[in-house]
């Protein structure tokens, strides 16, 4: 709904027509967001929270595979690091709590659903970057929330949410999934696959920090370890990735010297060619 109404307000008349024009990409980006919205509160009905930040760590890692095979995206040894690195933050934040409930056929499943929100959010990455230029996006979010109430529609019937949990869903609507979904589209143009779903990992470490500001919940040592591992490997990609770009650009052309040359070349008299 949020979504819907900025669509609206971006522009009344024709708030409609990028549903009619996205074509087939829109809707597989749409696919891909009901995938993860509906695989998400699935899996965490069926297995603890910590299997399922587990799954939701290789998100990265998934990206920079189908970066590399599709789009042929570099990937340099230090996203590669950060990567190795926030993975290894995000298991130790949880290696307490991972696997009390393994011997469960529920909680098996509710790890092999889980991972259908990373295999969707690398689909989405790689298709937000490849095409996100060409066609307007933001309406996906729109058809896979839809499409992930559809789908949920069973599993909630009969509907007995009161006034204060529909305003609690809606302020979730708005700042959990409407707003942060619209900006992942917009830094999609500058950001490689790899680095949105890493940018995304931040969810993880700051949902613990948040709970302890609001309800008092204070996070074990582990969480706060592993969060500080995570942070410093984003922190540190990012650090990086902007000094190798701010170097690659102060260079010096080489293609000058080139030109001068090839120039004085051409002007040279037919004499002195011969």
């Amino acid at each position: 709904m949020f979504v819907g109404l900025a669509l609206v307000m971006r522009d009344p008349k024709g708030w409609w027509r990028p549903f009619l024009q996205g074509g087939g990409v829109l809707w597989l980006s749409g696919t891909c967001w009901a995938i993860m919205f509906t695989c998400f509160m699935i899996a965490l009905m069926r297995t603890t929270v910590a299997n399922t930040l587990v799954v939701l760590a290789i998100a990265p890692l998934l990206s920079a595979l189908m970066a590399r095979m599709i789009l042929s995206e570099p990937l340099s040894m230090t996203t590669w690091a950060a990567i190795a690195t926030a993975f290894g933050g995000i298991v130790w934040m949880v290696h307490d709590q991972i696997g009390a409930a393994q011997a469960s056929s529920a909680a098996v499943s509710g790890m092999a659903i889980a991972a259908g929100v990373p295999l969707a959010a690398s689909v989405n990455v790689i298709t937000l970057k490849k095409w996100g230029a060409q066609v307007d996006l933001i309406p996906a979010i729109a058809i896979g929330a839809s499409l992930s109430c559809v789908a949920t529609l069973p599993l909630a019937w009969p509907l007995e949410a009161t006034p204060s949990d529909l305003s609690l869903l809606a302020i979730l609507g708005v700042a959990q999934l409407g707003l942060p979904c619209m900006l992942m589209v917009g830094a999609s143009r500058h950001l490689a696959p790899q680095e949105i779903t890493l940018l995304a990992l931040l969810e993880v470490l700051f949902g613990p920090f948040w709970v302890w500001l609001a309800a008092g919940e204070r996070p074990s040592d582990a969480s706060l370890q592993g969060g500080l591992v995570v942070l410093v490997a984003l922190v540190g990609n990012a650090v990086w990735t902007g000094y190798k770009s701010n170097t690659s650009t102060s260079a010096p052309s080489p293609s000058v010297n080139v030109t001068a040359d090839s120039s004085t070349s051409l002007s040279a008299s037919p004499a002195s060619r011969r």
